[in-house]
């Protein structure tokens, strides 16, 4: 393919950049830049009542997060009626479209005799062919294409295969809007053509779409530009994605805690495969995307296996950049847990100085800002109900006589105190568990930590012996 491929990703603003969106998005991305080609970012706001500023930046903000970017400015729908309502007029010129002066009473009463006969509920081509000096008073006329009415409208689709609709069942559809307004099925069609739209890549909900817009296009003599149409994304018990299944906006995905490169990838593979690989970089996402590996059948949504996927590109992730990620989502995250943004340069430190311990059982940023508790709490430390648990009188009287042994440390670091800790339990024939258990309850408050001597040389000399004596360890 030569580097004249152009796709585009059209989402309406009437909400948050859903997580099917972004999987669209995603392939749009990815299939021209395999090609070597351009993705255009067009606006589809021509749905005046329902389109807000508020939803396009969230459009924007979560593109940008996922690090999808667009060529060009972005492209307003509506801002570009005028043309629309140009190509409605060339149509009503060549005789392939007409006005028609159907009054909305006559149109309920046509839906009413169809549902009553069982028909589909079709526009019955009254003004096709009347004259429009047989018009009623005072009524604003649509205008409509004249489809044709014989043969099939195809599509090959590069996903779905031939696609073919018989004319007979698809009726004269609305171009331009009593008050002179163009629909969306016409703008996208002009607005395809006008970007030089070489291949459309959406969701198979649209499918239908595909047909009315290949009859637009050929009235208006313009080659359609190739059409894929991918399944939708279900839940893991097969239903439609919805909320309940984590049909959420990519924001609330970031403010979960997942990081961009492990959610690109998570998508990716809904509905894409290359053999048996899961994960991908960037460079071999693009590399190997095409649209034959696409299913027919819908992907399904699975949580757990997104949180794994993002464990794991934590673990690969290099400490700073954690730190770095942490801090973007504080803003969300960060009030509950009592951690202003930025982040103190002290804490920071602290943080990417524990970051190797933190990261290796953590599955999102939430995971590891709860584990990194211990560098933020306040003394004397709140102990969770394990930690108490593990800090009875006698686990108390053992930390208390192994304090010495720890103030007496001429350094300290995880090597140090470890070899402190160590020796202190062989002298009094401990297993190791019986003392190390107890220490991290009283350093860290929980059951469950990084290795504690980590914790022992992030939290620093002052810091470990003021909580070991918080504790009654003195």
């Amino acid at each position: 393919m030569s580097s004249a491929v152009v796709t585009r990703f059209a989402p309406s603003p009437t909400g948050y950049l859903h997580i099917g969106g972004a999987r669209t998005a995603l392939f749009n991305w990815l299939y021209a830049r395999r090609f070597g080609g351009r993705m255009l970012l067009r606006i589809e706001d021509t749905d005046r009542e329902r389109s807000t500023q508020g939803a396009i930046d969230a459009i924007l903000d979560g593109m940008r997060w996922l690090g999808l970017d667009w060529d060009g400015d972005v492209i307003f729908q509506y801002a570009r009626a005028e043309r629309h309502r140009e190509a409605a007029m060339s149509l009503l010129a060549s005789g392939n479209a007409y006005r028609c002066y159907a009054t909305p009473d006559e149109l309920t009463a046509m839906r009413e005799a169809a549902r009553a006969e069982g028909r589909p509920l079709r526009y019955d081509g009254r003004w096709r062919d009347r004259d429009p000096s047989e018009a009623p008073a005072g009524v604003k006329p649509v205008i409509r294409l004249r489809a044709p009415t014989t043969g099939e409208t195809v599509v090959e689709d590069g996903v779905q295969g031939r696609v073919v609709w018989q004319n007979k069942d698809l009726d004269d559809l609305v171009l331009l809007r009593s008050d002179g307004n163009p629909t969306y099925m016409l703008a996208v069609v002009v607005d395809d053509h006008d970007m030089g739209v070489t291949q459309v890549i959406r969701g198979d909900d649209h499918l239908t779409n595909a047909a009315r817009q290949r009859q637009i296009s050929d009235a208006l003599g313009w080659a359609a530009p190739a059409m894929a149409h991918i399944p939708l994304i279900h839940g893991a018990d097969g239903a439609k994605l919805s909320k309940r299944h984590g049909a959420l906006g990519v924001d609330a995905y970031r403010d979960l805690g997942y990081l961009p490169s492990a959610l690109r990838n998570y998508l990716v593979r809904l509905g894409w495969s290359h053999g048996d690989q899961e994960v991908f970089s960037t460079e071999e996402m693009i590399a190997a995307f095409d649209l034959k590996a696409i299913g027919r059948s819908p992907a399904r949504f699975d949580f757990a296996k997104l949180e794994n996927l993002n464990g794991l590109y934590i673990r690969g992730a290099a400490d700073a950049d954690l730190v770095r990620a942490i801090e973007d989502v504080l803003p969300a995250l960060g009030p509950a847990r009592g951690i202003a943004a930025p982040l103190a340069p002290e804490l920071r430190e602290k943080l990417t100085a524990a970051m190797p311990g933190l990261k290796e059982r953590a599955k999102t940023l939430v995971d590891l800002l709860d584990s990194a508790y211990y560098l933020t709490a306040a003394r004397p430390l709140a102990l969770d109900e394990k930690a108490k648990g593990l800090l009875g009188d006698e686990a108390r009287a053992r930390l208390a006589a192994l304090l010495p042994a720890l103030e007496a440390l001429p350094d300290w670091n995880a090597a140090t105190t470890e070899a402190a800790v160590r020796h202190f339990a062989e002298a009094n024939a401990l297993k190791l568990g019986l003392i190390a258990q107890p220490l991290r309850a009283a350093l860290t408050g929980r059951a469950t930590s990084p290795p504690v001597f980590d914790v022992m040389a992030v939290l620093g000399r002052e810091e470990c012996l003021g909580r070991l004596r918080d504790q009654g360890a003195a």
